[in-house]
């Protein structure tokens, strides 16, 4: 059965006003305080207030700036070692364990050595959130890259096609899905990552208002500026499914046309 997109966002709005209902319902009855778990009604308020007054903007722009930054960055890298390392076997097999390592350790315990050596401010931040994203675009196009038809690798050796032609005009439209998908979990890491390395010693952004409700026990506060970083990751990722409709509807893949004419 085929549920129309509408019909499915009207459903997902339906359930959200359900749950902040009786999250609403649940606070009132059973009288909980507000520094244990504040009502929805009262952290809409906290919302309003500050984004009225002007308070949470230079943290959202802040918040922003760190993750478009470190997303760019990372991407790039990631998409320019997956290409390196797709094309040359012996590059993957000796600087593959390296990758893995630098993103089994858990960021947050490099992130105060990231202070240590770069100081306070947004470049920890960056470099973070880079190191974050870094990796499921690599992955994800040495994968795609691989993935290329066989048959379709001979056609263009034998018409004198160079390593450089075969991968921009061959691999790469072929692994593109495989990339974009890689992008859009690079997308959703990338807000966690500036978040998180906010926590650690950044003065500005909504990591940083995170931590200073925290320190004030004002949990109202601090609910809220979760709900904008919420927001902030939903629309980035919505964004980036826009951008994958777009480039993959554009573009002519040589595996579909393959498939429509067998």
């Amino acid at each position: 059965m085929t549920v129309k997109p509408l019909y499915a966002r009207l459903l997902a709005v339906a359930l959200l006003l359900i749950l902040l209902g009786l999250w609403e319902l649940a606070v009132r009855q059973w009288g909980l305080s507000a520094l244990v778990l504040p009502a929805p009604s009262a952290i809409a308020a906290a919302l309003w207030s500050g984004l009225a007054s002007g308070y949470f903007w230079p943290h959202i722009a802040a918040t922003l700036q760190a993750l478009l930054l470190g997303l760019a960055t990372g991407s790039m890298i990631g998409l320019l070692a997956g290409m390196a390392l797709a094309e040359f076997e012996l590059l993957e097999r000796v600087l593959k364990p390296y990758v893995v390592v630098s993103q089994v350790v858990p960021k947050l315990a490099l992130a105060p050595l990231f202070v240590l050596w770069f100081g306070f401010g947004m470049l920890p931040t960056v470099l973070i959130t880079a190191l974050i994203c870094f990796f499921p675009l690599m992955e994800n196009t040495l994968t795609g890259l691989r993935q290329t038809d066989a048959q379709r690798l001979q056609l263009f050796r034998m018409l004198g096609a160079t390593r450089l032609q075969t991968l921009l005009r061959l691999k790469l439209p072929t692994g593109l899905p495989a990339i974009l998908a890689g992008l859009r979990v690079a997308v959703v890491l990338a807000l966690v990552g500036a978040v998180v390395a906010e926590f650690m010693g950044a003065s500005q952004g909504l990591g940083a208002v995170v931590i200073a409700a925290q320190g004030m026990m004002d949990t109202t506060l601090m609910f809220a500026a979760l709900v904008l970083i919420a927001a902030m990751g939903l629309l980035l990722y919505q964004a980036c499914l826009m951008l994958e409709r777009r480039l993959l509807r554009s573009h002519a893949f040589p595996n579909s046309r393959s498939g429509d004419k067998s």
